[in-house]
């Protein structure tokens, strides 16, 4: 069970108040190493140094998703779990539900009226997006309008950090083109602009050596994977295809074993001596791959072993994810109310 409601205290001083961080998942699937290395381990250290809210985004989703609802409302508890396995506390953390949070399309709906189409299509992020799902010109119009969305998001809860990869970066420029647009048009400082937090560890390559790591590409490894799936995961893993006897010198640049083990191996120093003597021979690709499995090995059993005993207790879930929403409700609620009165839009 939650423990009992902490009593209220008087409002901090802004000097005084942590940070806000906002991020959060899109629940289509479990989360995976690639979410692991690009934010997850990041936010649980950041929980303990700044406000951080994590969001569930099931109304973004549906953005490419609107034939399989299901799917989202599933995953919703699924991502949840992932969170709380990976070490996100939930004293330290919000988890809340974006489909819950009304202010949100409602921020959405205003901001969309300071953006125009030409601008969304020309977001770098965007239309890389496009190219991959293959939609050319048939664009769901809440899919072009996702950064719009994600202002709404960062800006409702007033958040100044927002931990993403290099590659959304151009989503957190174009929320601040908003948050200016809107405070020139109130002509004050009524929402801050925020700044992207990238990660040292750049995109951690799919296992079949691809660029970005997918569930639905099956070149992902789940934080949940069990440990036959994380020897076949690495067994598969795409290395030096001109590397055919442990003699031969082999490349490490593109070699993907080498590559998550610049992600996850914590001793350094040996790291580059294991690159040297594959540069120069006499070390096979199984000797890398075995290093490799035991440190993943390692990593993800505790992980999982958590998230199957949470799983056993889904009603500590959803009262986690219930009060979570329930903080966030009032925080966005309220930063709607002043965007409206900003704008000087009418009451009654």
């Amino acid at each position: 069970m939650l423990p009992e409601p902490a009593p209220s205290e008087p409002p901090l001083a802004p000097e005084a108040r942590r940070p806000v961080i906002l991020t959060g998942d899109r629940t289509t699937g479990p989360l995976h190493l690639g979410h692991y290395v690009g934010s997850l381990r990041n936010r649980v250290a950041l929980q303990d140094t700044h406000e951080q809210f994590l969001l569930l985004a099931d109304a973004q989703a549906l953005t490419d998703n609107a034939h399989d609802p299901e799917k989202v409302r599933r995953h919703v508890l699924e991502v949840a779990l992932d969170y709380l396995a990976v070490g996100i506390d939930p004293e330290k953390s919000t988890l809340c539900v974006q489909s819950l949070l009304p202010a949100l399309a409602e921020l959405t709906m205003l901001y969309l009226n300071f953006v125009t189409v030409a601008r969304l299509e020309r977001n770098p992020t965007v239309k890389e997006e496009i190219r991959a799902r293959g939609f050319e010109r048939d664009i769901p119009a809440g899919f072009l309008c996702y950064p719009v969305a994600q202002a709404a998001d960062i800006t409702a809860f007033r958040a100044t950090v927002v931990p993403v990869g290099e590659d959304q970066a151009p989503m957190i420029e174009q929320c601040n083109e908003v948050v200016r647009r809107i405070n020139r048009q109130a002509g004050r400082d009524v929402l801050p602009e925020a700044r992207a937090l990238i990660p040292n560890v750049g995109r951690l390559p799919g296992i079949d050596g691809k660029a970005k790591m997918s569930k639905s590409q099956g070149n992902a490894l789940a934080l949940s994977a069990a440990p036959d799936e994380i020897s076949r995961a690495v067994r598969q893993m795409y290395t030096d295809p001109n590397h055919l006897r442990a003699s031969d010198p082999g490349t490490v640049e593109g070699n993907v074993a080498f590559a998550w083990l610049d992600a996850f191996d914590e001793d350094k120093a040996e790291l580059e001596a294991l690159k040297a003597h594959y540069r120069r021979g006499g070390l096979g690709d199984m000797a890398v791959k075995r290093r490799l499995e035991d440190i993943l090995q390692a990593l993800l059993a505790p992980i999982r072993e958590r998230r199957a005993r949470l799983a056993r207790d889904p009603g500590y879930v959803m009262a986690v994810l219930k009060a979570g929403t329930d903080k966030a409700r009032a925080r966005t609620q309220a930063t709607l109310e002043e965007v409206r009165d900003a704008l000087g839009l009418f009451r009654l």
